[in-house]
């Protein structure tokens, strides 16, 4: 039997009573590490106190490290979760720069006709920064840059010509067409795009047999061989990027992303293109979502996600993005929303027992006020017929309600393993044991035989 922190029992995790028993240690703990925040957490979950929009937020994010701290004791993995915050902590000086310096001034320092002019590989050579590039993008380059120009800013005055010099630089690197070459792939020095309705998808024009055709330019393409994934999503630093340009308008109460856009009226907002602006369908606390995660509270961001979107395995940037379409950047690239959730969930995952612990998540949540541990049992026994995401999705939701439910779907259901489902083919009980590292358990999506989920959860979205 394996016993995580706390005393509490593995298959503890997946019955209601070990979940209720598991809550009340952690309410123990939060009281113990911080009263103001424990009174204002049991006066929310009691309902004896209304908290406006704006305070439910701030309660939430608030709660949300210490949700962390509590999972990495009951996991035992505290020290890999630090070192996953680390991670988002030594790319934070890019974001910072971005913003405070390469936006705010570089991009305003020079006319574009002036950056013509201009050598960015002479600057460069003047500055005391160390310049190595690669076909990556030189992500370390660009974190040296942010560092070392941030430190000159704390005293403006001193280094007064070398700032100048690296403004020269970046205004180079923005709008040159050599600057773009050069930080193509990178971050720091990328502008995000004006908008036009009428050419969101960038495409070039040829002539076939005296026909003008419109194409992809070559550089959209990815190379598709079978099944095989060709977007893992990319590095953090990318996300952490989208999740930085975020203003987190849930402090304003106008997270359109996840609400929706609305008229005076109170009708939801429609675009040039007559798209209608209603956000995210599950209203996801995005805004949220996107502090935790710029933070550096890996698990705390996975947590916020779950409350209302436990099966967020299934969304992400392959899938949708009605969230970005509502984003309060109308004018410009929004949010790239579903790539930070992609993140969340992906960064999680990759800690040991991380599969538990979105599964956890997915059950016992400490930010979800009105229903942190699932209902008792109702009596109900239901039956879900088709394990599509809509399908796969109701049942969670049903199960969590206290119903007992049984799924089936036209494709092929294989067995579960024996030491995921605790049952062996005679149908006697072995031992439940936990997935600490759900790599292993991976098999390439052109190879897999296809294991019980249905619809496009297995022959589209994979």
């Amino acid at each position: 039997m394996t016993v995580f922190g706390f005393g509490i029992t593995f298959e503890e995790l997946y019955h209601r009573e070990g979940l209720v028993k598991l809550d009340g240690t952690f309410v123990e703990e939060l009281k113990a590490s911080d009263i103001a925040l424990f009174n204002r957490f049991m006066t929310a979950r009691e309902g004896s106190g209304p908290l406006s929009d704006k305070e439910h937020s701030q309660l939430l994010i608030d709660l949300a490290p210490h949700v962390e701290d509590f999972i990495g004791k009951l996991f035992g993995v505290s020290e890999e979760i630090q070192k996953t915050a680390e991670r988002h902590h030594y790319l934070a000086p890019l974001y910072a720069c971005k913003r405070l310096f390469v936006q705010r001034r570089a991009a305003k320092a020079l006319k574009p006709e002036e950056v013509q002019r201009i050598s960015g590989e002479a600057i460069l050579g003047l500055l005391p920064i160390p310049h190595t590039f690669d076909e990556e993008g030189s992500l370390a380059f660009e974190i040296s840059f942010a560092r070392i120009v941030m430190g000159w800013l704390e005293n403006e005055e001193a280094n007064k010509a070398l700032i100048e010099m690296a403004a020269r630089y970046a205004a180079w690197a923005l709008l040159s067409d050599d600057g773009r070459k050069r930080h193509g792939k990178g971050i720091l020095f990328k502008q995000p795009k004006k908008l036009d309705p009428e050419h969101l998808v960038e495409v070039e024009t040829e002539e076939r047999d005296g026909i003008q055709v419109l194409r992809l330019p070559v550089s959209h393409l990815r190379q598709r061989e079978g099944f095989a994934l060709t977007d893992d999503a990319g590095p953090l630093a990318g996300a952490l990027d989208q999740a930085n340009y975020c203003i987190f308008c849930h402090n304003q109460g106008k997270d359109s992303c996840s609400k929706g856009m609305r008229e005076k009226t109170g009708e939801f907002k429609k675009n040039s293109l007559e798209i209608t602006l209603n956000g995210c369908p599950l209203e996801e606390k995005i805004s949220e979502m996107n502090m935790l995660k710029s933070e550096g509270v890996p698990v705390g961001a996975l947590a916020m996600v779950t409350v209302d979107n436990p099966m967020c395995a299934g969304t992400g940037h392959r899938i949708c993005n009605d969230c970005m379409k509502s984003c309060i950047y109308q004018k410009q690239e929004p949010v790239n929303i579903p790539l930070v959730e992609t993140h969340v969930l992906k960064d999680v995952l990759s800690l040991p027992y991380g599969f538990e612990i979105y599964s956890l998540l997915t059950r016992w949540n400490p930010l979800n006020l009105k229903r942190p541990v699932p209902r008792a049992a109702t009596g109900y026994n239901v039956l879900v017929c088709g394990l599509g995401p809509s399908g796969y999705t109701l049942a969670h939701h049903l199960m969590n309600d206290g119903h007992t439910v049984v799924g089936v779907d036209g494709l092929k259901i294989e067995p579960v393993p024996e030491h995921i489902s605790g049952v062996n083919a005679s149908g006697g009980r072995v031992a439940f044991e936990p997935i600490k590292d759900i790599a292993a358990l991976n098999e390439a999506l052109d190879e897999r035989v296809l294991a019980g989920f249905g619809g496009v959860a297995e022959y589209g979205i994979t």
